[in-house]
């Protein structure tokens, strides 16, 4: 599902990654995000009719962003582990440079409120994994990689241990340098799958 999003859209959407990274579920309200733009809350549903509404969005965007930005970057001819390191590189910087969108990744207080919520959720998922998995494929293929499990297995032990950095740099309230941890993790992991 494609949509597009406007620039005002994006703002209401940003601030209330803010305000969920920052302050948790609870305080994601229309009249906390009206506040945190400085608008009035009728400003806020001439865009969204609903907190919900812009919570699918927030996660229809980072699925966006994410599938534009990898589909940038993964040019034919690249060997597949450097298109595994180009990948996680793209990410970390997506969230160093915009660290306020980690609380959409760490749905915690999201989950089980809302289908259209979980729908969305899944679908930021399957992006990511859209191209992760192929690489793998191709990484296990071409020996770049051990053939030792699926490349969904691969995935999940490299998503996972990337979402457990980010939720450390989260709970240090963005403490350390997450640029160079996260490309310390990706390198350290794949040195540990590489034969």
């Amino acid at each position: 599902m494609t949509t597009t999003i406007t620039p005002r859209q994006l703002e209401i959407i940003e601030a209330s990654a803010k305000i969920l990274t920052y302050s948790g579920i609870g305080s994601l309200t229309i009249k906390n995000i009206a506040k945190e733009m400085q608008f009035a809350e009728s400003a806020v549903y001439r865009h969204f009719s609903s907190k919900e509404k812009i919570v699918e969005a927030m996660l229809e965007y980072l699925a966006q962003e994410m599938d534009t930005r990898y589909a940038l970057i993964l040019l034919p001819g690249a060997e597949p582990i450097d298109k595994l390191k180009l990948i996680f590189s793209s990410h970390i910087d997506f969230f160093a440079a915009k660290p306020f969108f980690i609380g959409a990744i760490f749905p915690d207080g999201l989950l089980g409120g809302s289908m259209l919520i979980n729908d969305a959720i899944l679908r930021l998922m399957a992006t990511m994994k859209k191209y992760l998995i192929p690489i793998l494929e191709d990484c296990i293929a071409t020996n770049a990689i051990k053939n030792e499990m699926a490349a969904e297995d691969f995935a999940h032990l490299l998503m996972g241990s990337f979402r457990l950095l980010v939720l450390k740099w989260r709970l240090t309230n963005f403490a350390f340098d997450f640029s160079q941890k996260g490309n310390e993790l990706i390198t350290n992991t794949i040195k540990l799958i590489t034969p």
